[in-house]
């Protein structure tokens, strides 16, 4: 199979078609979780699936399975995939990439009249972004075992919709999640970062996934009117929020290098020009590839609120919602990427992923790897968000080679 390639034309019509839903007019998607534009995303890629002869199934939690049939059907399928849905701006290839250049695999290897021995799947994760229902990767983390059903469906958004109700609404609430043997799997997707571009790579070989922790603090003072009220006298809820989201980006800094440290969402009340603002709410996110250096952020983080709060006479609370240790791929996967690369003569070097991906859940029950390709100046979780066609080309090679390696094929 020398010459086994794919369709790099056919995979970028996929990705543009699929742009198509949840348009944006700086040409980025805004394509959230369980949404009816989710709901159009996920037929056509049904649709597609089915006519390149694949089976359709979904679980309990709406992961969507495109499954092609190997010679042994008792093997465990080889699975690959991502998501499709985004951030409220957010870009097309975040995620999409990964399922179209899993689908572009399947009818490669159709077009070349290539049979596996393993069955091979294309998967559609659900909640993978997390920008709708939190935390992310809710879909990949029930199949891992990671939450159980009942806390999965039951995430709510901001209008109090939970995701076992949405599931319901759009039809895709299956039966059962999990508890089935893989492979393997990978996921290829956009570094998301510059990298890859800055030093002229075409392949990030991901070796892992640095840890992350997710905390929502709510600070509470008084209500006042703010023309009466002295400022000796007040309870500023907002001054202290300014001041920690202040010290968040200075743990970022403190735990150089690779630390990152983000307020990525702030909700004040009563949210009224003449009131001082009694109430807040916001968001925190911590990362670091050394579980060691994670807990020092997190220790300096919640030292740091709990200070503010005294200084400002404010009560609060500090809730850690969500967390993934640092995540080791499986070696041999990393060898079938990187041989891959190698094959296609594309240039490549190791890399650790700075997001968050569903194959961070299912490096716990199956082996498996990342592939990487380069998006312009790293820019990510954006409208402006791009990629080039012949990257996005080179990064599906890759993807075909190591599938064909662990699925076998002839």
């Amino acid at each position: 199979m020398e010459n086994l390639t794919i369709d790099g034309k056919r995979l970028w019509d996929s990705l543009m078609e699929m742009a198509q839903i949840g348009a944006t007019a700086k040409g980025g998607v805004c394509r959230l979780a369980l949404t009816d534009l989710d709901l159009e995303s996920r037929n056509l890629f049904a649709h597609w699936a089915e006519a390149a002869g694949c089976s359709i199934s979904f679980d309990a939690m709406g992961n969507i399975f495109a499954r092609r049939p190997g010679r042994d059907p008792e093997r465990p399928p080889v699975l690959t995939g991502s998501h499709l849905d985004s951030q409220p701006t957010g870009g097309k290839f975040d995620g999409a990439y990964g399922v179209m250049a899993g689908l572009e695999v399947l009818r490669s290897l159709n077009d070349h009249g290539v049979e596996t021995e393993a069955p091979v799947e294309v998967v559609v994760w659900t909640n993978e972004e997390g920008s709708r229902f939190a935390p992310a990767m809710t879909g990949s983390g029930a199949f891992a075992g990671v939450f159980d059903l009942d806390y999965a469906h039951g995430r709510a958004d901001v209008e109090g919709r939970t995701i076992g109700a949405e599931l319901d609404r759009i039809g895709y609430r299956g039966e059962g999640c999990g508890g089935r043997p893989v492979g393997a799997y990978f996921e290829a997707h956009i570094e998301q970062g510059p990298i890859l571009e800055a030093e002229g790579k075409t392949i990030g070989v991901v070796t892992g996934a640095q840890g992350q922790r997710w905390y929502e603090i709510t600070l509470t003072g008084q209500e006042a009117h703010a023309g009466p009220t002295p400022m000796t006298r007040r309870r500023d809820a907002l001054i202290g929020a300014s001041v920690i989201v202040k010290a968040v980006n200075r743990i970022g800094h403190q735990f150089q290098p690779d630390a990152c440290a983000t307020v990525g969402m702030l909700r004040v009340r009563p949210n009224s020009r003449n009131v001082i603002p009694g109430e807040t709410f916001f968001t925190v996110d911590l990362r670091h590839p050394k579980d060691e250096v994670l807990t020092e952020m997190d220790w300096s983080l919640r030292h740091t609120v709990e200070a503010v709060a005294n200084r400002g006479k404010l009560e609060f609370e500090i809730e850690q919602i969500w967390q993934f240790d640092a995540t080791p791929f499986d070696p041999d996967c990393i060898a079938a990427v990187r041989a891959g690369a190698e094959r296609y003569g594309h240039g490549h070097r190791e890399i650790v992923s700075g997001a968050g991906h569903d194959a961070v859940y299912m490096a716990g029950i199956a082996p498996t790897g990342m592939i990487f390709v380069p998006c312009e100046d790293g820019i990510s979780h954006n409208e402006i968000e791009n990629a080039t066609p012949e990257d996005l080309a080179a990064g599906c090679e890759v993807l075909l080679h190591a599938v064909l390696e662990k699925a076998g094929g002839r």
